[in-house]
């Protein structure tokens, strides 16, 4: 049975960049070899197949998309570009922030790497830290990027 907008669908993946090097995955034997069970301190069971509905914005537009027509049992690789995914990276989600209003913010000081969530919500990592700014990128950190999925259909309802 062909896949439809509204099925449930249950998927095993593993996302990689371009470049091959994966960024996430639903195997953790898959994980264990790229090192991200270490950079997650995860262990085997926080990885699972990912079940959602088709067409419901549960997951990546590009992805829901590729999976309409097939069915249990079939493996794709999909490339997804970044309209389809995070959505490229907009230069208006950088915000730049006095040194000691962020510090007051945010509790600790600013320093390159350092993931923040702000009180609307949002979620950035600092980019750039000098005497006068920080600067905190909104973005998702997949924004920009096209990825590539490996696929298999596990089940479908």
């Amino acid at each position: 049975m062909a896949i439809e907008q509204g099925d449930g669908v249950t998927i095993e993946y593993v996302g990689r960049f371009e470049d091959g090097s994966v960024f996430d995955t639903s195997r953790a034997a898959v994980a264990r070899d790229h090192g991200l069970q270490e950079a997650q301190g995860t262990e085997d069971g926080d990885y699972a197949p990912l079940s959602f509905t088709v067409g419901a914005g549960e997951i990546i537009e590009g992805i829901d998309a590729a999976l309409v027509g097939m069915a249990e049992g079939d493996e794709a690789t999909i490339r997804v570009p970044p309209e389809q995914a995070y959505g490229e990276t907009d230069p208006e989600r950088v915000r730049e922030y006095d040194p000691e209003t962020f510090e007051a913010m945010v509790g600790k000081p600013a320093e390159p790497g350092l993931h923040v969530h702000a009180e609307n919500g949002l979620h950035g990592d600092v980019t750039a830290v000098n005497e006068d700014t920080v600067e905190v990128d909104f973005n998702h950190e997949l924004a920009g990027q096209t990825l590539v999925f490996d696929i298999e259909v596990v089940d479908v309802r």
